[in-house]
């Protein structure tokens, strides 16, 4: 049987990929190669990755039309992973969901149409987010470009039900919801939840599918997380691998707010990916830093940073994550994070965003926007120049884990 491939090179503000899609593989029928490359060696690079895909799809170089010279060729350093975002920035969907306030539709899509116009291409969303919201508002966006230019993930575990009287007291979704919600890790819970996301969507087909809140900080488990977990390990897990060996996904993992789960997934299953939310920023990052991240990397698995900036905390406003309680030092903290800022004249949301992106095994960061001016703020901030004197000082006075990686300057 003949390999089918299909190549391309994404650049964001932060970082520049070459990709190749490569189709008709035996076991899982398919396979992602994501290369990162230098622009002053484009040239030299892009041919050794075309080279590697090709060796690995079975076909000849002379087949790729011509535009390699053989004799230029070099073995490259690129390795075979699990699938990875096409770029490190990314836009969270909580916004789109109406998270905090309520957002106009306008507002939304122009902080869409920003993120876009700055080159990133990772957008995540969630049937949770607005109860099937954020979905809606990005599948109107993102419906006319090209699908295979941008990679878009959305959760599980919940599915939506219609009913026009839903209220969600004290809740973080605000303006008429019109769906109820239940529980459903299993199989056929996926398979539906998936089928839903794209009528919402209205969207081809998902890259990334993460198995939402499955988390001991989930309320609405009344404690009782490892029950529903215990049904994802024999339910969504299996399912979510057979479905990426289909290839009607690129990858899954989960997406929550604690690392234990995490943790325990790759114990069970196979995932590609993690979205681990409020355990990776300037305020609080050890234990992932310490726990999560050498096994991940140990196993190839990545990570996607989500509220990067602590739902806001670290951009200047009055609240943290999602919980609506200010941990103890947490001010504090953000009050000398200010003040070594200014000292080295520094944005504090751009040395937060880049402090994210800075690990190897950090795979994408996607804070969120509700206006066009936030959304290109946000991508300014992944380009700043932040001098090594800043992350010198915040080492010395122990703001961050001595062993966390920084940006190079």
């Amino acid at each position: 049987m003949q390999a089918n491939y299909q190549a391309w090179q994404v650049a964001s503000p932060v970082d520049s990929y070459f990709y190749f899609k490569i189709t008709n593989i035996p076991p899982k029928g398919m396979l992602y190669l994501k290369f990162n490359f230098n622009m002053d060696r484009r040239n030299f690079v892009t041919q050794s990755v075309i080279a590697t895909a090709a060796t690995i799809a079975g076909t000849s170089i002379q087949s790729f039309g011509g535009i390699l010279n053989v004799n230029d060729m070099t073995k490259t350093d690129a390795t075979i992973a699990h699938y990875r975002p096409l770029t490190l920035a990314g836009l969270g969907g909580v916004a789109a969901g109406n998270g905090f306030h309520e957002n106009p539709d306008q507002d939304v899509n122009a902080a869409l149409d920003a993120t876009w116009n700055a080159g990133i291409r990772y957008f995540d969303t969630s049937p949770w987010y607005g109860l099937g919201l954020s979905e809606r508002r990005f599948g109107h966006f993102l419906r006319n470009k090209k699908r295979e230019e941008y990679t878009l993930s959305t959760k599980v575990g919940r599915i939506l039900i219609p009913d026009n009287n839903f209220e969600l007291k004290d809740g973080l979704w605000k303006g008429k919801l019109n769906f109820n919600y239940k529980y459903d890790y299993s199989a056929a819970g996926v398979r539906k939840s998936v089928e839903d996301s794209l009528q919402r969507l209205g969207l081809p087909y998902l890259d990334i599918v993460y198995i939402h809140d499955l988390s001991p900080d989930n309320k609405d488990f009344k404690g009782k997380w490892l029950e529903y977990f215990e049904q994802a390990k024999n339910g969504a897990m299996p399912e979510l691998t057979k479905m990426r060996e289909e290839g009607l996904i690129k990858g899954w993992g989960l997406g929550v707010n604690t690392i234990e789960p995490a943790i325990k997934a790759m114990e069970v299953a196979d995932p590609d990916i993690f979205l681990i939310a409020t355990q990776y920023s300037l305020i609080k990052h050890e234990d992932a830093l310490n726990k999560l991240f050498p096994i991940c990397e140990k196993k190839g698995v990545s990570i996607v940073v989500g509220a990067p900036l602590n739902a806001g905390f670290l951009a200047g406003a009055d609240r943290y994550d999602y919980s609506g309680t200010f941990p103890e030092g947490s001010k504090e903290k953000l009050s000398r994070l200010k003040e070594v800022a200014a000292k080295h004249n520094v944005d504090l949301r751009s040395a937060a965003l880049q402090f994210c992106a800075a690990p190897k095994v950090i795979s994408g960061v996607i804070p969120g926007a509700w206006k066009a001016d936030q959304a290109a703020n946000n991508a300014a901030s992944f380009k700043a120049v932040i001098p090594k004197a800043f992350w010198d000082e915040l080492k010395k006075e122990k703001l961050i884990a001595a062993n966390a990686a920084v940006p190079s300057v």
